[in-house]
């Protein structure tokens, strides 16, 4: 009969071992530590700390190499960090303790995040140098970039705010859109419009009482709440994060778009030749930005929902030449005006229009005279149009879901940024450039450990 061996009383015995046999050869903070150049954190904090007083502090590299752990693996909790730290030896050998050496209190973390390195750019400098650490392996292209942005929970009750009005931000491009329009009035003959008195515009807002900087997102199809939104951009060539911008989640994807572009282009020193971006962004500043810039832009196709039993905008056809639209009957559409919003008229003939066989199918207007509008930059969008339907256009927005949205499942899945840790933009900011700058050590690391 054989006899079952039990182990007893092991836990108490002492054994000499050595930390570094401990760890797998092939494990992921193995390749990190080899792969990543971490020495630029103590040129980057040394602002920030004072040489001849008060007592010595935490070695900043244990410091952001404990919140590199928490955002490489998904630990939300600083507290729970110091536990997993405190039992895991492959943490313990990339952080250089020993095991006798006691983990760094949670405290430290958030006393350094509150005091230290509030207000300073120290989480965006980290992720700019693990980018440039990436150009240098020659993983960013630099030549075609996708963008999107995703919402990140607030930690705020949705049912707790109050309701506050709020001055609406002029848009960046209003004084070159007034010039825009100006010109267009005078090239049609048109007196120039009278000057508006300045009025300031409010609207009325959600606000936290939990979060007051989160911003409370409603849109069809999506669950009501507030929160934050991540704004990303990522490069074609290995999928590397090279823009993360964080605003409360009432912004439009597209208002920061063109002000990111510039800031990697400035930054990183792209030369940028090609976008796709989602629907979202398929305004005509995003379009006529993109073109100045003389970039290839794509841009999904937004759906509109044309009045019931009329026809769709797109029946009418627009002549460049003569500057007229055609309507389905073949009558014309002439040029009236050019509206302060930056939109030119176009207006049929009503008297045409009248005994026009198509025209329930036309409008519903009372005098039956159908109204075409165009804005004067217009033809920036007719290209990102003819942009998506080529066969190149098509062949690049297919990989944006591989590229831009993979990342983004990546963030939620498997590093935690589904939900805030803590409250705040500056706050969310770090969790957001922190999270997409361990993605980045990620792919570096395991790349170059393929490569050999």
């Amino acid at each position: 009969m054989a006899l079952f061996h039990t182990r007893k009383n092991t836990q108490n015995e002492i054994e000499f071992v050595c930390l570094e046999e401990l760890v797998p050869q092939d494990h992921l903070l193995r390749k990190i530590d080899k792969y990543i150049d971490f020495t630029f954190i103590l040129d980057k904090v040394k602002p920030y700390y004072s040489e001849n007083n008060g007592r010595p502090s935490l070695d900043p590299l244990i410091l952001f190499k404990m919140m590199f752990i928490g955002y490489l693996y998904g630990i939300r909790s600083e507290r729970q960090l110091e536990k997993e730290i405190q039992v895991n030896v492959a943490y313990r050998w990339f952080l250089g303790l020993r095991f006798e050496d006691p983990v760094p209190d949670h405290t430290t973390i958030s006393w350094n995040r509150r005091k230290r390195f509030n207000d300073t750019t120290i989480f965006q400098d980290i992720f700019d140098e693990i980018v440039l650490q990436a150009m240098n392996h020659r993983m960013v292209g630099g030549r075609v970039l996708f963008t999107d942005s995703t919402h990140l929970k607030a930690n705020a009750n949705k049912h707790k705010f109050t309701k506050k009005e709020v001055t609406v931000e002029t848009k960046d491009y209003i004084e070159e859109l007034n010039e825009a329009i100006e010109e267009d009035r005078v090239a049609h003959g048109k007196k120039p419009l009278k000057p508006k008195e300045e009025v300031e515009e409010t609207k009325i807002v959600r606000k936290s009482t939990t979060d007051p900087e989160s911003g409370f997102m409603s849109r069809d199809n999506k669950q009501e709440m507030f929160c934050y939104l991540d704004h990303r951009t990522t490069d074609m060539k290995f999928n590397i994060i090279t823009d993360a911008f964080v605003t409360p989640g009432n912004y439009h994807d597209s208002v920061p778009y063109l002000n990111r572009i510039d800031r990697q282009i400035g930054r990183f020193g792209f030369n940028v030749e090609a976008v796709a971006l989602d629907s979202g962004y398929l305004t005509v500043p995003i379009c006529k930005g993109i073109a100045d810039r003389n970039i290839f832009g794509v841009i999904a196709h937004r759906r509109f929902h044309p009045t019931q039993g009329l026809f769709p905008k797109w029946k009418f056809k627009y002549d460049k030449a003569q500057d007229i639209y055609v309507c389905p009957n073949g009558q014309k559409l002439s040029y009236s005006t050019t509206s302060r919003d930056g939109y030119r008229e176009y207006k049929s003939n009503p008297k045409e229009c009248a005994t026009c066989p198509l025209l329930e199918q036309c409008t519903r207007s009372k005098n039956h005279q159908k109204v075409v509008t165009r804005h004067v930059w217009e033809e920036y969008k007719e290209k990102v149009r003819e942009n998506r339907l080529s066969n190149s256009g098509k062949m690049l927005y297919k990989y944006r879901k591989e590229k831009v949205e993979r990342s983004f499942a990546d963030s939620k899945q498997l590093h935690g940024l589904r939900y805030c840790r803590l409250r705040g933009l500056h706050n969310a900011s770090e969790q957001v450039l922190l999270t997409a700058a361990c993605q980045n050590m990620k792919k570096i690391a395991t790349h170059l450990a393929r490569i050999g």
